[in-house]
């Protein structure tokens, strides 16, 4: 009988033990799994939940299902309108000037991915798919598989770690980058990830970057749609200053890329019409425009029937990339929800920067006006986040660390600029105290044909301050300058007028009137001023290591 209360005795606390230690594996299996899904140039126009002229087309039901079913952000917004720069920040947490990655041609080493680090830290294993373009390799993830640079559309090249040094280990696929990218997502979700622990999956889409080559299955897609045009296509208004328009508009044939043949230097027919030569017309730089080219601008009844056709082509081929892009989302709910993971998965959808679609007749990226700077964001996690929840609280890419970091269970680091918006994923509400402003600075002056003035400035909820200096961040006046950006494509003689832009933002909220000399918003822009003197100070965003740019602010700061 002894014997047999001590056999009981003993199965007891086995019985115990195993129930104690399975506690521990499902407490720890149930740490949220997040899956970081980021589109290239996806611009808030190009969805349902934003309400543009474009939300009628219903471009996007499954990215609009994930965000109404979780929390929306009206205002996020990307601190510099360009891939490299503002996927630095999203892996760093910090501001260019801290980071170092200020245009196209940084480098991201492995001693700067902090994010993937921290969730590592975190107990996560880290996953990298798709566009990664921050040109070193992703070593701080455990697995990546990664286009090389832009990466192509159709039978797209990926790097992979293997006994080659980086970038040197690559595989060949099939089909289109959107269907492989999300091919190779399933495949790491299926057969690559550890079941017994959390994941950190960053899935990045090179799509909807141009030149929008969409999967032939999309060819009748919206082909007999009208696509609504902007207004600002056509008439733009007061929006622009002296530094984007020039002296009389004597600078509108150069600057900013456009749908129109208003740009000489670069228009939408150079990419959908290249073929053509009767339509196709390109320089590379400005020497190479005849004077007899060079008139004034006018939009007349022929020009308004071509960059109408131009448009309708232009949007199509985007939006049927955005169509690619929603499908395949589809695609990995599917996934997720099958296998018992959705509801413990923390969703995240961004872009990784706006992109103009013809507003103002501006093609590309790289401006501070809104349809460029805005960033779609939206977060679904059911154990958490209230669906149906809508926020106009200011938040820009350098939190998107801190915030994944402390979803995650840990803590902000301090060497990150950016702040954690966990609560207010969390209420639905601003905590005391909460940002008001948002920073924001393009570098590349000039460049990639696209030429867009070098600017920063400000941007509150109903307001918005920019300031053009119209310089290389390199003082090329110095004859000791040395220069290597062979991926700006231009020389240095392009140098543009400094102007204040400001807009009402509440009052005009499509940016058509430039009101920055209205005597009713003095007060008002002085006060916006000292706070873009603060934020540049704070952000280490200062020019005091390019005193001829510090000197044209200093002369014009009062203009």
């Amino acid at each position: 009988m002894y014997q047999f209360k001590n056999s009981l005795l003993y199965l007891l606390l086995i019985a115990l033990t195993i129930s104690s230690c399975s506690e521990k594996q499902i407490q720890t299996t149930q740490k949220p799994n997040i899956i970081y899904i980021m589109s290239d140039d996806h611009t808030t126009q190009g969805f349902g939940i934003y309400g543009s002229r474009l939300a009628g087309l219903n471009p996007t039901p499954t990215l609009d299902k994930i965000a109404n079913e979780g929390i929306i952000f009206d205002n996020c917004f990307v601190n510099n309108s360009i891939c490299t720069p503002s996927r630095a920040s999203i892996i760093s947490g910090q501001y260019p000037q801290t980071n170092g990655i200020l245009d196209l041609e940084g480098v991201i080493g492995v001693e700067r991915q902090y994010l993937p680090t921290e969730m590592k830290k975190l107990g996560y294993q880290t996953a990298i798919v798709g566009k990664w373009h921050l040109h070193h390799e992703p070593a701080a993830f455990d697995y990546y598989k990664v286009l090389p640079g832009q990466g192509d559309y159709f039978d797209p090249e990926f790097l992979v770690r293997g006994e080659k040094s980086w970038p040197n280990n690559k595989v060949k696929t099939k089909g289109h980058s959107s269907d492989n990218i999300m091919d190779i997502t399933l495949d790491y979700l299926k057969n690559k990830r550890d079941p017994n622990k959390p994941f950190f999956l960053m899935h990045h889409f090179k799509a909807p970057h141009d030149d929008f080559e969409y999967a032939p299955r999309y060819e009748d897609y919206l082909a007999d749609t009208f696509i609504p045009e902007p207004e600002s296509l056509y008439h733009n208004g007061n929006n622009g200053s002296i530094a984007t328009r020039g002296k009389n508009d004597s600078l509108t044939r150069i600057i900013g890329s456009s749908v129109s043949h208003r740009n000489l230097i670069r228009h939408q027919a150079n990419n959908i019409y290249w073929n053509d030569t009767t339509i196709y017309k390109k320089y590379r730089n400005v020497e190479d425009i005849a004077p007899s080219e060079y008139v004034k601008w006018e939009m007349t009844p022929e020009e308004r029937d071509y960059t109408s056709k131009v448009y309708q082509d232009y949007l199509k081929k985007y939006l049927r990339c955005v169509k690619g892009v929603d499908d395949n989302v589809r695609r990995l709910l599917d996934y997720l929800e099958a296998e018992n993971l959705l509801d413990n998965t923390i969703i995240v959808y961004t872009g990784d920067q706006g992109f103009m679609l013809g507003e103002h007749d501006y093609i590309d990226k790289r401006w501070m006006y809104e349809e460029s700077m805005r960033m779609p964001f939206f977060v679904r996690y059911p154990k958490s986040i209230k669906a149906g929840t809508r926020t106009d609280a200011i938040i820009n890419n350098t939190d998107f660390a801190p915030t994944l970091i402390e979803m995650a269970g840990g803590k902000t680091p301090d060497y990150m600029q950016g702040h954690s918006f966990k609560t207010i994923l969390e209420t639905g509400q601003e905590p005391e105290g909460w940002q008001q402003a948002t920073y924001y600075r393009y570098w590349m002056h000039m460049a990639h044909r696209h030429q867009n003035p070098a600017h920063f400035g400000i941007r509150t909820k109903n307001h918005k301050l920019i300031f053009y200096y119209g310089k290389y961040w390199v003082d090329t006046d110095d004859p000791n300058a040395t220069w290597n950006k062979e991926s700006w494509g231009n020389d240095f003689s392009n140098h543009t007028p400094p102007a204040w832009e400001f807009y009402d933002l509440k009052h005009d909220p499509k940016e058509m009137n430039n009101a920055y000399g209205d005597p009713k918003y003095k007060d008002i822009i002085a006060g916006l001023k000292e706070q873009l003197i603060k934020l540049r100070e704070d952000h280490n965003e200062t020019d005091a290591n390019y005193p001829h740019i510090q000197k044209v602010i200093d002369a014009h700061w009062n203009d």
